[in-house]
């Protein structure tokens, strides 16, 4: 039988990017917060499984690619020496040191951490089953925040070889052949660690081109470059079919035409993810969810349940840490009775390959979409300084203007350090910045950073290192 405990004025369901930071802000304010997850510390998929573990392996790949680069530059270190098991350790590590220092702010906090799993049984009551019996909650208010999983494709064989994100994160060997599902940014991500340790990497994409949604003149550059590093990228083409053979995978793909089937040690699934609310209670506590399972909120990020917020990737696309975390500064806001709603203008998101791809705000691809009038800029990285010294190139810095204001509506970019750029092209739109902001802004040099105000300046056709097309 249940105990029945005091009420707790918040009780936070998940410990993730959305969870814990929320948790946080409302003991911050006065509240007593409960916070509950299955882990021993807060971190959630993001930093146990997700975000943190998979951008150490990426910094871990770049310095493999930038030894092998750099005998260009006249500088030979010879072949590198990877461990896996030292790999896996320092991956380790990373994570520890983030989760364990989270769990010392939360005991800082006094927020109380419940390890377990936990169920609506009744609108203003859960029930959390976890090592020590189950335990019955009343709340004054509850937040959502249980996160997502790697999504599944059914009738797949259930298979050590078959990987989802989670296990591809383990680093279980390093295979020969690897089939990767998807080239979406997990997929990509994942695909350059492996090829980076020395898989032949194939990526197999129904769509006719990699990263669908983003920008295709952003996506170009990569697009080459993992052309190179990877065995083979394989657009407009699904898997028809896959069998585990006991010591590889065969699989046929299908790209229109005749199906051809080829052998695989490994494949690694990565079509998308898909949110937790799945034997949660959700009807008995009347939570509202959508035809994919999100959960229905309003801008102020509450569910049909009055009593009963939700934020993070449960709460609908884009399922990116740094939203769910801006969702629940507002859950818990809103909670305390303040004046707030969910309104961005921009939400970055950062594609974390080599090179980085990252933008915000208005794509080209969705201004099209809209039939919204639009004027691009550009500024080739081939004219940056900083980036000849990189020995880096390839890349580009894009921004979409409003045709006749010119204020900044979406800002793009693709290169070594995009995703620490973004933030830069996020603000202008906040504050909705115009071209000539961008441009009368000193930025330091040499830097990457000048791209912006080079591309900024390019579209008010005063560019000095090239030559840009006439403005419109």
């Amino acid at each position: 039988m249940a105990i029945t405990e005091m009420r707790p004025d918040l009780v936070v369901i998940g410990a993730g990017p959305a969870g814990y930071p929320a948790a946080f802000r409302a003991a911050d304010l006065g509240m007593a917060v409960t916070l509950v997850d299955l882990e021993d510390n807060p971190g959630g998929v993001c930093l146990f499984r997700g975000c943190i573990p998979s951008k150490a392996l990426l910094h871990a790949a770049r310095f493999l690619e930038e030894a092998r680069e750099m005998r260009e530059c006249g500088i030979d270190a010879g072949q590198p020496r990877v461990s896996l098991e030292g790999l896996r350790a320092w991956k380790g590590s990373v994570v520890r040191r983030l989760t364990g220092g989270l769990g010392q702010l939360s005991r800082a906090r006094s927020v109380r951490w419940m390890r377990g799993r936990a169920r609506f049984v009744s609108p203003r009551e859960l029930e959390v089953s976890g090592d020590g019996g189950p335990v019955r909650l009343e709340f004054g208010a509850a937040l959502l925040a249980t996160g997502s999983r790697p999504a599944a494709i059914p009738g797949w064989p259930a298979s050590p070889r078959v990987m989802d994100s989670t296990s591809a994160l383990d680093l279980p060997e390093v295979p020969a052949r690897l089939l990767v599902v998807g080239g979406g940014y997990i997929g990509l991500e994942l695909g350059t660690v492996y090829a980076a340790l020395g898989s032949r990497v194939t990526v197999v994409e129904m769509t006719p081109g990699l990263l669908p949604g983003a920008d295709r003149d952003l996506v170009a550059p990569l697009a080459r470059r993992l052309e190179r590093r990877f065995e083979a990228i394989r657009l407009s083409t699904r898997v028809a079919a896959i069998r585990d053979e006991g010591t590889a995978c065969r699989v046929a793909l299908d790209a229109g035409g005749p199906v051809e089937e080829q052998t695989f040690d490994r494949v690694l699934v990565s079509v998308g993810r898909r949110p937790n609310t799945e034997e949660l209670g959700l009807d008995l506590a009347g939570i509202e969810t959508d035809r994919r399972g999100f959960v229905v909120v309003d801008e102020r990020r509450r569910t049909s349940n009055p009593a009963v917020w939700a934020a993070g990737d449960v709460a609908g696309e884009p399922m990116l840490a740094h939203k769910a975390t801006h969702e629940g500064w507002v859950a818990v806001e809103a909670i305390a009775g303040r004046r707030v709603a969910f309104e961005p203008r921009a939400i970055p998101a950062v594609v974390f390959t080599d090179p980085e791809i990252a933008w915000a705000g208005l794509t080209e691809l969705e201004a099209g979409r809209l039939n919204q009038p639009v004027r691009v800029a550009k500024f080739p990285w081939t004219a940056s300084g900083r980036a000849l010294t990189l020995e880096r190139t390839e890349g580009v810095t894009k921004l979409v203007l409003d045709a006749d204001s010119g204020r900044v509506l979406g800002v793009g970019l693709c290169g070594v350090g995009a995703g620490e750029m973004i933030a830069e092209g996020a603000l202008a739109i906040e504050m909705g910045a115009h071209a000539a902001d961008l441009a009368m802004t000193i930025h330091p040099h040499p830097t990457l950073s000048e791209t912006l105000m080079e591309a900024a300046e390019a579209a008010l056709g005063h560019a000095i290192h090239f030559r840009p097309a006439r403005p419109s």
